[in-house]
């Protein structure tokens, strides 16, 4: 058995994930970052006794990527180990987990960026600093808590249209090319009423996705691309399907969420070491 494993070193968390005999995606998983290097060796080691005590010698590689990961110049474990860049891994992992190679790789982490991939070439094309980092702050300031679990148990009974304004709620008529619930401001309302603290975690929840998901679509005005990938830790936030469903009526694209999105990126570093070799 010879097994290549991912790490995705981010800010807030690590994520792991190994391919065997470079065909089976192993189980990933994904530790909570409050110091990088002790959160990689945390991760490797429970990613290897997680996956029925994986031996040292059967990881062939580890490729590691991911702004923690810039200052580790040694073997982990004494396993052979690798850089990639972190760009390069989104594509890799995007396209492989989505099953397409002519998209825009959303990655949503802490900010957002935004990479290109075009059947093999991969190039990263920009970002915004928009992203979980925004929210979690955002609910610091405004809910009194950073707790991902929390806000989104907040945010289920809340209603974001208490905190928005949307088109139906400043012009009585039709407008060609957008839907009555198109958001017109984002958290207008608040000058008008002021609004519980479950319609504010909801608020905030759509106002990072759409932000998001808009920001992507208009990257790509003149770019020929319409079908988006989203990864990264935000995917798993219950509001997608609702808010990247709208915009798509309302852009005329496609947005996937696949099987593997939250581990995409560390995916798409296992990946890496298979293409480097060919």
């Amino acid at each position: 058995m010879s097994i290549v494993i991912g790490i995705d070193a981010g800010i807030s968390s690590t994520k792991i994930i190994g391919i065997e005999n470079g065909k089976r995606i192993m189980a990933p998983i994904s530790v909570k970052s409050s110091d990088a290097l002790s959160a990689i060796y945390g991760a490797l080691g429970k990613y290897l006794v997680d996956n029925n005590g994986i031996a040292l010698d059967e990881v062939e590689h580890v490729m590691i990527t991911g702004v923690g990961a810039r200052n580790l110049n040694v073997p982990l474990l004494n396993c052979p180990t690798s850089h990639v860049d972190e760009f390069k891994a989104n594509g890799l992992g995007a396209r492989f987990d989505s099953g397409l190679d002519h998209i825009i790789v959303v990655s949503m982490g802490t900010g957002t960026s935004l990479v290109k991939v075009d059947g093999d070439k991969i190039s990263h094309i920009g970002g915004i600093g928009m992203g979980g980092g925004t929210l979690l702050g955002l609910s610091r300031l405004l809910l009194n808590t950073s707790d991902i679990n929390e806000v989104c148990q907040l945010a289920m009974t809340g209603i974001k249209s208490l905190v928005n304004l949307s088109i139906k709620d400043i012009c009585d008529g039709k407008i060609e090319g957008l839907t009555d619930d198109t958001t017109a401001s984002l958290f207008a309302k608040v000058l008008q009423h002021t609004p519980d603290k479950h319609d504010i975690a909801a608020g905030l929840i759509h106002m990072v996705l759409e932000t998001i998901g808009s920001a992507a679509v208009l990257s790509q005005l003149n770019g020929g691309f319409k079908e988006f990938v989203l990864v990264g830790g935000l995917t798993e936030l219950f509001m997608c399907d609702d808010v990247f469903t709208s915009l798509e009526k309302l852009y005329g694209v496609n947005f996937h969420i696949p099987k593997y999105a939250p581990y995409c990126t560390a995916l798409g570093a296992a990946l890496s070491y298979k293409y480097k070799n060919e």
